[in-house]
C-alpha cells in the first residue's frame, strides 16, 4: 500500500511517478505528459484510447492547442461556463502536446480542469498532467484511494486522511466534447450538459 501526504504526491509526481488522486468525477490515475505511457502499461489500455491533460488553469492549456483567434474565443467562452468542471474538450493538439498521451492520432488533445480543491492544489504545482480514470482498462472506475492502493500497488495514491474535507467526485466520468473546426460533437455524455 503506497497511501502518501499530499507533499510526497506532488513530489512524487514531479520526479516521473505514476499518481493517483480524488477528482470531481472518478479518482484519476495520473503521471508528467512525457510520462504518459506509464498509465498505458499500468491501466493495460490500448493506444487508441487517448488520455486527457488536466491543468489547474485554463492558461495552463493554451500551449497544448492550436486554432485560429476566432476558435479560442469559441473555447474560452465554453471554458469560462462550463470549468472548472466535469467537461473535456478535445482540441487540435499544437506541437507541444505529446505523441504519448493520443498515440494513435497526434493530431487532438483532451484538455479539463477539475472542479476539485485536491486535485487544483495538485495540478497547481506539478503543472498539467496527464490523466485518466484509475482502473484497469474495461473494469468500471475504482472510486476510493484505498481501493486503487491496493488494485496499483506501485502508484502513488493520495492518502485517504488527505481527502476528509474533499467533497467525494460525482462518480460519472467526465462529458466529453470534440471540436470538429465550426461545432462540438459530443463523445462521450457525462456529467455535464454541453448546451451549444
Amino acid at each position: 500500500m503506497t497511501q502518501v501526504s499530499l507533499v510526497d504526491l506532488i513530489a512524487g509526481a514531479r520526479a516521473g511517478f505514476l499518481v493517483s488522486f480524488p477528482t470531481d468525477t472518478v479518482p484519476a490515475l495520473a503521471a508528467l505528459p512525457e510520462k504518459a505511457e506509464l498509465i498505458f502499461a499500468a491501466k493495460q489500455r490500448s493506444q487508441d484510447k487517448p488520455l486527457i491533460l488536466m491543468a489547474a488553469d485554463a492558461e495552463d492549456l493554451w500551449s497544448y492547442v492550436v486554432g485560429s483567434d476566432e476558435e479560442y474565443k469559441i473555447w474560452r467562452s465554453v471554458m469560462d461556463k462550463y470549468l472548472p468542471g466535469a467537461l473535456t474538450l478535445v482540441l487540435p493538439a499544437s506541437g507541444c502536446a505529446p505523441k504519448a498521451m493520443n498515440p494513435t492520432d497526434s493530431m487532438t488533445i483532451g484538455v479539463r480542469i477539475p472542479n476539485s480543491a485536491i486535485a487544483q492544489t495538485i495540478l497547481a504545482q506539478t503543472g498539467p498532467l496527464a490523466t485518466t480514470s484509475a482502473n484497469v482498462s474495461g473494469q468500471p472506475a475504482l472510486q476510493t484511494m484505498t481501493e486503487i492502493a491496493a488494485q496499483f500497488p506501485d502508484v502513488l495514491t493520495l492518502a485517504e486522511t488527505e481527502c476528509q474535507r474533499e467533497i467525494p467526485g460525482l462518480g460519472v466520468p467526465s462529458t466529453v466534447a470534440k471540436w470538429t473546426g465550426s461545432n462540438w460533437q459530443i463523445l462521450r455524455q457525462g456529467a455535464v450538459n454541453l448546451e451549444f
